[in-house]
């Protein structure tokens, strides 16, 4: 069972990791457009911004909804990477437990 269940927990966690880095490309970008130092009238940036939103986008949503109104700072993107951490930490552990 573990010759499964240990690369599917691999897998697993390389997925999530992957995922941090677009919620990070994600913020950044969004600071970029912000203060104008690149466009969204070009295409490429456009379908970049528009992929990094449609995927990033349902795991912020319910925290943002959750979280109190901070004016213009927006933590969910670190909320969201904490929590993403505590899931690799209890996969880790799962996995040495096997």
């Amino acid at each position: 069972m573990d010759t499964i269940l240990i690369p599917l927990i691999q897998v697993i966690s390389l997925a999530l990791d992957l995922y941090v880095w677009a919620i990070i490309l994600s913020a950044i970008l969004s600071w970029l457009v912000a203060f104008n130092v690149i466009n969204t009238s070009n295409r490429f940036v456009y379908m970049v911004g528009d992929f990094l939103y449609r995927i990033t986008e349902p795991a912020l949503r319910p925290i943002r909804n959750f979280l109190p109104n901070l004016g213009g700072i927006d933590i969910s993107p670190i909320v969201v990477i904490l929590l993403i951490f505590l899931a690799q930490g209890i996969l880790q552990r799962l996995a040495m437990q096997i």
